[in-house]
């Protein structure tokens, strides 16, 4: 049976990966400085280094479980386990930095016996050392299987502890999986923070540990516990406090993140777990489009492959060829006030009007929909924003249309030719479009539509977006 998700839920479902990734990036240029920026921005660095808006090992050893997930394999089987195992050791052996904890147990990896050649070198590391606190390596990747467990959280908790062993054989690193996990899926289903939400299913013994954990937390502000938080229990505590000390009726993912980030410490993996915890409150259309436009990262991955994965874990089937066709084959049109921004819908994009070199999607766009010719794909920017007259269809809307106009006057100034686009052409890209023209001559962006109306005559913004065309002056 088909699943079935809101377009907000998706919305948060894909906060929480894109978020992990964008986390990872924007923290990895930090990694460790004594003293920080005060305008915490993307820019290459790190342990690597790295280059701007690149992700490290926290995302790069997150991406073969999310693969897993989006090709519909089991979690819980020997085999699925063994193919991610797999992929781990074919990137330890290129890759740039990996916790030491991580690399102490890849290094141990054996192809015949797969992850359970993983699981005895952690199991032995453990035994070793029980008292030890975890680190946090098994935290920073385990963001991918809450969408395995939105619908199971008996699946969930099993596979968040299963993937924790595979490097950390310590039961306190797998709890923190846990309920980073089971916070994640709160958020997603019920938009609120609540990193409680999975204590049920921390075993007895050790749930009061975890309940002083998250008060300290709450009571503490993020530096007081950055200075450890290459352990899992402070990284949590870090990430918990930025967050629960933040206005949460306001989806301040970037200034939230910002604030993680500068209380120090290994702030790839701390960006990395708050993004992940933001994104799934706040979702992926609160998550700024310029850290989008320059995120990639191992293996040759980018924003868009990061949301092809989650739409297929969400659905179960695979990237359509075509989402859906332009019904009245709207052509691409220049814009009345800048003949460099195109406008139009799906049917413009093949193939793309003369000299356009970037490419801003309104709407969702097929595999067999992409642009011909081929633009770089980082001048390839999908936006989230629902065609619907309904607000809690876009709860973040005034900031998803002024960081579009942004994105598009930035493409401007650039020097780019810029062709943006919906579905069809009729609602979305005229509503932005007519923003971006009152941004660029100070007129009212209603007056700009009727002009937009002139060289398209079926444009229609829905009535909520034509609401707030007619108030924004």
């Amino acid at each position: 049976m088909a699943r079935t998700w809101d377009s907000v839920q998706e919305d948060r479902a894909t906060g929480a990966i894109v978020g992990m990734a964008v986390g990872n990036a924007l923290g990895n240029g930090y990694a460790f400085e004594s003293e920080m920026t005060p305008q915490i921005q993307m820019r290459p660095g790190g342990l690597g280094p790295y280059e701007e808006g690149e992700w490290a090992d926290d995302t790069a050893m997150a991406i073969p479980i999310l693969q897993a997930i989006s090709n519909g394999e089991d979690l819980l089987t020997e085999s699925t386990m063994d193919r991610v195992a797999s992929r781990w050791a074919q990137w330890f052996t290129t890759a740039r930095d990996v916790a030491p904890a991580v690399a102490a147990v890849l290094a141990g990896y054996n192809a015949s016996r797969g992850a359970g050649s993983l699981r005895a070198v952690a199991t032995e590391l453990y035994e070793a050392r029980p008292s030890a606190p975890p680190g946090n390596g098994s935290l920073m990747r385990t963001t991918p299987l809450t969408l395995g467990g939105l619908e199971d959280p008996d699946l969930l908790a099993r596979s968040a502890r299963a993937y924790s062993h595979l490097t950390h054989g310590s039961p306190e690193a797998a709890d923190a999986c846990l309920l980073l996990n089971f916070a994640q899926r709160h958020a997603i289903l019920t938009g609120q923070f609540e990193l409680a939400a999975g204590l049920g299913w921390i075993p007895a013994d050790r749930r009061d540990a975890w309940e002083d954990s998250i008060t300290r937390a709450e009571i503490g502000v993020p530096r007081d516990f950055a200075i450890r938080n290459g352990l899992a229990v402070q990284m949590l505590q870090t990430v918990w406090s930025a967050i629960i000390h933040s206005d949460p009726s306001e989806p301040r993912f970037g200034d939230t993140l910002r604030t993680v980030i500068a209380a120090g410490g290994d702030t790839a993996t701390s960006g990395a777990i708050a993004g992940g915890l933001l994104g799934a409150r706040w979702g992926v259309s609160s998550i700024p489009l310029e850290w989008r436009r320059r995120l990639h990262g191992w293996p040759g991955l980018r924003d868009r492959d990061l949301i092809t994965s989650v739409w297929q874990s969400l659905f179960g089937r695979p990237w359509p060829s075509v989402f859906e066709h332009d019904p009245f084959l709207q052509a691409a049109v220049p814009h009345p006030l800048d003949p460099h921004v195109w406008l139009g819908g799906l049917a413009g994009l093949r193939p793309l009007p003369d000299g356009v070199d970037a490419v801003v999607s309104l709407c969702r766009v097929g595999r067999d929909q992409s642009p011909q010719p081929a633009v770089a794909p980082e001048e390839h920017v999908s936006v989230w924003l629902v065609d619907s007259e309904d607000p809690a269809m876009n709860p973040n809307l005034e900031s998803v249309t002024a960081q579009t106009v942004e994105l598009v006057a930035r493409l401007r100034d650039e020097g780019r030719t810029v062709y943006l686009h919906c579905s069809d052409g009729r609602s979305r890209s005229p509503f932005v479009a007519a923003m971006y023209g009152a941004r660029l001559r100070a007129i009212p962006a209603i007056e700009v539509l009727r002009q937009i109306r002139g060289v398209m005559p079926s444009a229609s913004p829905n009535p909520l977006f034509e609401r707030m065309l007619a108030t924004h002056a």
